[in-house]
């Protein structure tokens, strides 16, 4: 099960629905004195999200405060820069902003909860924040997942998105192929096999399921001299629900009289998570 502690005390604790003249009510700042936030996380944004927020806000106003800490020179934005991206389209010349004091760790750890929250950024950004959190301020994985409300398995399997080729990445992030595909291909070491795979994924259109085994049979661990039977969509959303749930690999036999439900772990340290998830220890 999935902590909810991190994103339970999210921005909906941070900023209020609508502003109060309590301690941290909102202010109007001048747009131009607010600057990014070093530590998004989100490295890019849609264009015609971007403008039809734009649009919104030129219509209605930004409804809800941007989050900023106070600095030398005015404000470094810690949440919110769609919005803030979109009042300058917008023509706004102040906006509404809440004052917090933030150290680079909280400014990144708010950033990503934001966009965690709002199901805005792609893997590999997610991945790479993940990364900053454990990189720059040592945070564990299970230390990552409580603030972000993820399983300890969850992050780290994110993580592992990063060790994917090039190919593979940007293949990820132009969003040929889902993440699923990418954790599959992540079973090829090299990235020469993870692009000859790759390609076959995209040529063929496989799918999550036929993709992983496209894997192991490069893998050498099944001839394979036929090929399997195609996956109902019912089946193969059973498998995609159970891969959410867990975090892993999941393959599911099912027969007229019953199956197999087939979990893959690919450490210690998730074959302990697994058990401990399962039995609710």
């Amino acid at each position: 099960m999935a902590h909810k502690g991190g994103l339970g005390k999210g921005l909906d604790a941070l900023i209020p629905s609508e502003p109060s003249r309590s301690a941290g009510s909102a202010l109007y700042v001048p747009l131009d004195r607010i600057q990014p936030n070093p530590h998004q996380p989100r490295l890019s944004m849609a264009e015609d999200e971007l403008q039809e927020l734009a649009d919104s806000i030129r219509e209605h106003g930004i409804l809800q405060p941007l989050l900023v800490a106070q600095n030398e020179n005015g404000y470094t934005l810690i949440a919110g820069e769609r919005r803030w991206r979109a009042a300058a389209r917008a023509g706004l010349d102040t906006v509404p902003v809440i004052v917090r004091q933030a150290t680079p760790q909280e400014m990144l750890e708010l950033a990503l909860i934001e966009n965690v929250q709002r199901a805005d950024l792609s893997p590999l950004e997610t991945a790479e924040a993940y990364r900053q959190l454990s990189a720059d301020f040592g945070l564990t994985h299970e230390e990552i997942g409580l603030k972000v409300g993820k399983h300890r398995t969850t992050v780290t399997n994110t993580l592992r998105l990063l060790d994917l080729s090039d190919h593979a990445r940007q293949a990820l992030i132009d969003q040929r192929i889902s993440e699923g595909h990418a954790r599959a291909l992540l079973a090829l070491s090299s990235p020469q096999a993870q692009a000859a795979a790759l390609d076959s994924v995209l040529a063929h259109s496989l799918s999550v399921r036929q993709t992983e085994q496209l894997v192991a049979r490069l893998q050498g661990e099944k001839p394979a001299p036929k090929p399997a039977p195609p996956v109902s969509p019912e089946v193969a959303a059973v498998e995609e629900r159970l891969r959410s749930a867990l975090g892993t690999r999941v393959v599911l036999q099912h027969g007229k009289k019953g199956g197999r439900v087939v979990i893959h772990y690919f450490s210690n340290e998730e074959l302990e998570s697994l058990i401990s998830r399962l039995t609710k220890e």
